[in-house]
């Protein structure tokens, strides 16, 4: 029965929901148990220079192959010194930093103390793990604190990487290749800057996912600067000389005018 399998827990993993999805599957006679994955697309990244950290991303939403939304903000508040860019599910990502940016709050007011990076990464990684990837939340993690500059990339499964520079998103690969060629250890602001948004560019160029302008904020010890729309997408063409026809350029064989009546009742209508 469906109320056996929903104990309570006794300790250790459980896997009543695994127990839960097999109950249905066997109710409703449906074979196929592989989870299927929505396909988003983001283009997001951060790199370290030599006093703080800069973080990008683009501004496209995307709903399958519809554009949700030109100028949707990807990079999201933790700390006074934390800050992340979300890929994956828009609601994920929201809901995820919103409730992690409270307990990181919490966690300032009850130590008194200015939240580290690794804090607020490990918080993010035991919550996710916890959900087995099912939160589809890929972050890029940067802040300064009082050991220095840090940058984390966190997987949707809970897995943790620290390196100099990072790209995730669908766009990611093309971000990489700009990073690739461009970066160099203990890089000034305004060269790390434009790193990151010629990334952010390659990525909303060359990736259908990702799209619209570029968002960029910059991280150093005690400030921080957020910069909206840094770069813009390019207006869609419009002709200088449109092109107009004059009436009776297209020809045509015979032409046939029929009137039709058409009867138009107001209100709904209901059997008695």
């Amino acid at each position: 029965e469906m109320a056996d399998l929903m104990e309570a827990p006794r300790g250790g993993f459980t896997f009543d929901l695994c127990k839960r999805n097999a109950w249905l599957e066997a109710a409703n006679g449906s074979g196929d148990s592989k989870t299927k994955f929505k396909k988003t697309g983001t283009t997001i990244a951060g790199i370290v220079f030599k006093d703080g950290i800069v973080l990008g991303a683009d501004t496209r939403a995307t709903e399958g192959p519809i554009v949700a939304d030109k100028n949707c903000e990807k990079i999201h508040y933790l700390a006074p010194n934390i800050f992340c860019c979300g890929a994956g599910t828009s609601a994920d990502c929201e809901n995820v930093t919103e409730m992690m940016s409270s307990n990181l709050t919490l966690h300032r007011l009850n130590t008194g103390r200015e939240c580290r990076v690794n804090t607020a990464v490990t918080m993010l990684a035991q919550y996710l793990f916890r959900y087995q990837g099912h939160i589809s939340a890929a972050l890029v993690v940067g802040g300064v604190d009082c050991t220095g500059p840090s940058l984390f990339t966190v997987y949707p499964h809970g897995s943790v990487d620290q390196l100099p520079y990072v790209t995730m998103g669908s766009g990611s690969l093309a971000a990489m290749a700009m990073y690739e060629a461009g970066y160099q250890d203990n890089m000034e602001k305004g060269a790390a800057v434009n790193l990151v948004r010629a990334a952010i560019q390659s990525g909303i160029d060359n990736d259908l996912g990702s799209g619209s302008n570029v968002d960029i904020t910059v991280i150093t010890m005690g400030a921080v600067e957020r910069h909206r729309n840094l770069d813009k997408a390019q207006p869609k063409y419009k002709s200088k000389n449109p092109l107009s026809y004059a009436a009776g350029t297209t020809r045509f064989w015979n032409e046939a005018i029929t009137k039709h009546q058409i009867l138009i009742t107001e209100g709904d209508t209901m059997d008695e």
